[in-house]
């Protein structure tokens, strides 16, 4: 008999990483097919008949061209907030038949709902007599009932694993296996879960990875859990027989270990087992002794081992590879192995363009985490869904972390607790998910999914955690990702710890406050009992990036991408599309720095979970990562300069603020989060304070400590008198940890105690256009116009631009344009008129002093030919020309107009004071020559009514 093989703890040694195969027929290739568009298959008994159609499989019907055209009709599986596609003249073009482009997500060029049958003749071998024959199909979206000879085998819908049914007992010879698979909502989980919805993954029939016969004994291993036990050096081995031969009997089982990669041998003996089985089978339970040279697996070292188990002199074998590993909570953290660790993580939503369906295969798994651990996290939730097989087997060979949930985010569309088929679904989810993928030592957390819905929602889910927490011992649990918070959780998922909360809009810190470095959430970590992860932390976005289009030659394409791209041809700036998304890019990184460091810098936080590294494509179209779909960069940021930020060890700087006049001095209290192997010995923190040309302009050297495990270590503090600073200038402060190589800074700006903002001669400064101005201009002479930001004009239908310093959370379709609606400004740095203004090309903290007190100027009936000196990018659903300040030629005159208020309060805003000197003096000079001519009317339409 050969050998059957279970890969528990996984490894990319063995081809099938499946429980108990044995002896196996493959079933890829060529199968028969038909469509079920009106549920008459199982009536009209097509089991029973061969079917007609022919269609590869591994694969599904959409990227095999079966199906039917998008059309303005078709019945998608997901929410859309915004649908305004379906009614609105400015995409009437785009609902055309031949031309369906839609705005929400990425689009498959052919779709089908409902059912569809696959079938093969297959031919068990002489070799096979009296063995159990299961059929295996690795991933299937969604339910499936078999035949086998016109004999009804059973029903499966499961997500997150294999579909395995049993044919029984079949004779050497010819046998038609029929499957038929539902990609409805057979069950309504959320319409918007991961697992099924049309927002990323799509909504796609068919059968991937894996499909196969299982030849298997009578009696046989069904199942293995291994339970490590650290201080004992230990593992609980707990087993089921299955048994199909009626009779019951007794055995022996045969244990062994031995070491399989990153690990040292253990020596361990092998240990014998009596076990026994009834007529249904038997379970089996013993503790298995590691030895004193066993090592513990973790994000460092991931130690693996193989379990090795013999029923009977090899009757049945199974093989399972495992780490040992032990997670708790400690207070408010999370300890694994005894060591504090924290979550640095990201999501994945089931986002494969090319297939739909996610990878099953290891190499895929292992890049996508490689590049994941090179922007410095650890840690990937899969929300609303769980990965295959191959997922897990890269983790736990990598040494990675992954929180698992139920293939539902039971909201919108359902409730919990209600009595609703999803109820039921959830705990046979979880049960299916724990056995399938319960051994892998990767797999650390576990909520339901995410954000629940219903009146008992709490009550239901408290039931849950109790529940599998008691059941499964090897990982922690929590009821939900985002909500709620309650006693039973073993940690919690929550979205309090972050920057911008959902409606907060310009009310957010970043929006709302100055620029600093200090802010923790000490005060909400400290009213918990468990640990925190802040959930879904980010949310920041960026301009598409159009040369990404070419990617996409698979199952789903950007459309999307095609309007807004079409969209900012039409608005005259289709060549400012690159400048858009590097300068975006920027700001979203900033964005992203201060989020995570906010994480960091909180004493007794457990961890948080970015929202995204990688782009989000549906919802809207949420563009919030540095990564595209296909966790390939976008050119504003690489890894390196991400993982100074964002690191299992990262130095920080706590500013009070980010602006400062040569008459004071700049205080930094330097610490460090630092979740390496262990403590640092003698650690020597250098820091310097680097102006733009390079030079250091202070420097010096921190007392060597040793720093221990954990965040708010404080490693001294930094005071620095600016008088013999350059000013203006941008500086960086630069904290390194000497010999580590872990480095990390922040900007500054240092701008003259004094600057003169006098109005040179023969400068007119005017705040609305009247006769004086008009007058000033038929003269040859120039005008600084400075619009008041409440008398800016708005657009009719979205009324004034709502600007802030962030940039757009998440994206305005979903959230019904929750402000701000803009992604920063876009300047030249080398332009004369900034000349004494330092900056770069697009937003960095300083200008967080200028767009609050801004208002963005529509600029869409200028001459197409007129780029502003400070462009506001817009959202890419609008592609407005903005602007802050431009410059044009009016008649004899030259006009330069402003709509950052530099009038007011300048002597307690340095930056705006600098904006404004450097502007004026700009206008004195004879560089002030302006090359665009406009009509005088066009100035007018720039007011509005104030805003009350």
């Amino acid at each position: 008999m050969k050998k059957v093989v279970l890969v528990v703890f996984l490894s990319s040694l063995f081809c099938n990483p499946y429980a108990f195969a044995s002896e196996k027929i493959n079933l890829s290739g060529k199968w028969r097919f038909a469509l079920d568009r009106d549920d008459s298959g199982i009536n009209e008994k097509w089991f029973e008949k061969k079917l007609e159609g022919r269609i590869s499989l591994p694969g599904s019907l959409p990227e095999q061209g079966i199906g039917d055209e998008v059309t303005v009709e078709t019945k998608w599986i997901g929410g859309i907030v915004d649908r305004s596609w379906f009614t609105s003249p400015e995409y009437e073009k785009y609902r055309k038949p031949g031309n369906i482009k839609i705005p929400f997500w990425l689009q498959p060029e052919i779709y089908y709902a409902g059912a569809a049958w696959y079938q093969r003749d297959i031919n068990i071998p002489d070799t096979w007599k009296g063995k159990r024959v299961e059929l295996l199909l690795e991933r299937v979206h969604w339910e499936t009932q078999v035949w086998v000879n016109g004999r009804a085998v059973g029903t499966n819908n499961a997500l997150a694993t294999p579909h395995v049914h049993d044919l029984g007992v079949l004779d050497a010879g010819k046998h038609r296996v029929t499957v038929r698979v539902d990609n409805r909502l057979v069950v309504d989980i959320g319409v918007n879960s991961h697992s099924v919805s049309d927002h990323t993954q799509g909504n796609w029939n068919g059968i991937v990875g894996r499909l196969e016969l299982q030849a298997r004994p009578t009696v046989w291993i069904e199942d293995l859990q291994l339970y490590p036990r650290l201080a004992a050096k230990s593992v609980m081995v707990k087993g089921r027989l299955g048994n199909a031969t009626g009779k019951t009997g007794t055995g022996k089982l045969v244990l062994a270990v031995e070491s399989y990669k990153l690990a040292g041998n253990p020596a361990v003996k092998p240990l014998t087992v009596d076990v026994r089985w009834d007529d249904k089978g038997g379970v089996f339970e013993t503790n298995l002794l590691l030895g004193d040279k066993v090592e513990p697996w973790d994000e460092f070292h991931p130690a693996l081992y193989m379990l090795k188990a013999v029923l009977d002199d090899g009757s049945d074998t199974a093989q399972v590879v495992f780490g040992l590993r032990e997670l708790s909570p400690q207070g408010t953290q999370f300890v694994l192995n005894g060591r504090k660790i924290f979550f640095r993580g990201t999501l994945e939503c089931c986002i494969f363009p090319k297939t739909g369906n996610p990878p099953t295969d290891v190499e895929s798994w292992k890049r996508i985490i490689n590049v994941v651990k090179s922007h410095g996290l650890n840690h990937m939730r899969f929300h609303s869904w769980c990965p295959p097989k191959a997922a897990f087997i890269a983790a736990d060979e990598l040494g990675f972390y992954y929180q698992v949930e139920c293939s539902s985010w039971a909201n919108q569309s359902t409730t919990l607790g209600d009595g609703k088929p999803v109820d039921q679904w959830i705990y046979d989810e979880t049960d299916r998910i724990l056995k399938a993928y319960g051994n892998h030592p990767s797999f650390l957390l576990m909520p339901y999914g995410n954000e629940p819905g219903g009146k008992k929602h709490k009550e239901y889910l408290a039931k849950w955690v109790d529940h599998f927490k008691a059941a499964d011992t090897r990982r922690l649990f929590a009821a939900g990702a985002g909500w709620p918070e309650i006693a039973e959780n073993q940690y919690h998922n929550s979205p309090g710890p972050r920057v911008q909360g959902w409606g907060q809009g310009l009310k957010s810190r970043i929006n709302a406050k100055p620029p600093e470095t200090v802010t923790d959430y000490c005060g909400y970590i400290d009213k918990r009992t468990v640990p925190v992860i802040s959930h879904e932390i980010g949310q920041w976005c960026v301009y598409p990036n159009f040369d990404e289009i070419r990617k996409y030659t698979g199952y789903l394409k950007p459309k999307n991408f095609e309007i807004f791209r079409e969209s900012l041809e039409a608005n005259h700036m289709g060549a400012q599309a690159r400048d858009f998304l590097f300068a975006s890019g920027r700001l979203q990184t900033l964005c992203y720095k201060e989020e995570i460091e906010s994480a960091l810098r909180t004493k007794g936080m457990g961890g948080f979970q970015l929202l995204d590294l990688h782009d989000f494509p549906g919802q809207g179209t949420a563009l919030v990562g540095v990564l595209d779909p296909f966790w390939e960069s976008k050119g504003y940021v690489t890894a390196g300069e991400y993982s100074r930020f964002c690191n299992s060890t990262v130095p920080l700087a706590r500013l009070s603020r980010r602006v400062f006049t040569s008459d004071e001095k700049l205080e930094a209290d330097i610490e460090v989060a630092h979740f390496g192997p262990a403590p640092l010995k003698d650690a020597v923190t250098a820091w310097k304070l680097v102006a733009d040309n390079g030079v250091a302009v202070f420097s010096g050297i921190l007392p060597a400590q040793t720093i221990p495990i954990g965040n708010g270590i404080g490693l001294g503090h930094i005071s620095i008198d600016l008088k013999s600073a350059p000013a203006p200038v941008r500086c960086r402060l630069v904290v390194r940890l000497e010999k580590t190589g872990f480095e990390n800074d922040w900007d500054v700006w240092i701008y003259p105690t004094k600057v003169s903002t006098e109005i040179p001669q023969g400068i007119t400064v005017v705040d609305e256009w009247n006769d004086q101005s008009k007058s000033v201009l038929e003269n040859g002479g120039k005008v600084l116009l400075m619009i008041p930001p409440d008398k800016v004009r708005g657009d009719d239908r979205y009324g004034k631009v709502k600007i802030g310093f962030s940039s757009i959370f998440w994206n305005t379709a979903w959230t019904k344009r929750q402000p701000p609606e803009t992604l920063g400004i876009l300047c030249d740095p080398a332009c004369p008129a900034l000349k004494e203004f330092p900056t770069d090309g697009y937003s960095n903290w300083q200008w967080w002093y200028l767009v609050n007190r801004a208002g963005a100027m529509i600029l869409d009936k200028m001459p197409v030919d007129l780029k502003p000196t400070v462009q506001v990018i817009d959202d890419w659903f609008t592609n407005r020309k903005l602007g802050l300040i431009f410059e044009a030629k009016v008649g004899k005159g030259k006009l330069l107009v402003c709509s950052i208020d530099l009038k007011n309060d300048m002597d307690n805003n340095p930056v705006a004071r600098q904006m404004r000197a450097s502007l004026l003096h700009y206008m004195a000079a004879k560089k002030f020559n302006p090359k665009v001519e406009i009509k005088k009317e066009l100035i007018a339409d720039l007011f509005g009514n104030p805003v009350p």
